[in-house]
């Protein structure tokens, strides 16, 4: 695997998102990676306005990471990927909601689409 440069975190608020936010901060850390944080707007997370999460995770960040915010619209799924895409990202950090009928057993639809489609490492944090 080449060099992780770029790390890219998909954030929505919940706790397996929160738990993913770490993972990524720890990665990008050892890996002197970037990281860019993607929040997507949709009818699942409309109470959570995006800069509530994202000054949740500014205070966690540490200076010596460089770090970017991007808010998203439509497919949640396809603006991740599209984010990747754009920033160059070499992986993506995300968590799992898996609220599927086997609740514990599978994956979230969202990261379960992204693993399928991503061109990059996917990491899912349960």
């Amino acid at each position: 695997m080449s060099k992780i440069k770029k790390i890219l975190v998909p954030v929505d608020g919940s706790v397996n998102g929160c738990k993913a936010v770490d993972e990524a901060i720890f990665f990008a850390q050892k890996c002197q990676a970037d990281l860019d944080f993607v929040y997507v707007a949709s009818n699942i997370n409309k109470d959570i306005p995006s800069h509530i999460v994202f000054d949740r995770i500014w205070e966690k960040i540490p200076e010596t990471i460089k770090a970017a915010k991007h808010v998203e619209t439509g497919s949640i799924p396809k603006a991740i990927l599209r984010v990747a895409e754009q920033e160059g990202s070499n992986m993506i950090i995300m968590g799992s909601r898996g609220l599927g009928l086997f609740k514990g057993a599978l994956i979230g639809s969202v990261s379960q689409k992204v693993v399928e489609e991503s061109k990059i490492p996917v990491m899912v944090i349960k």
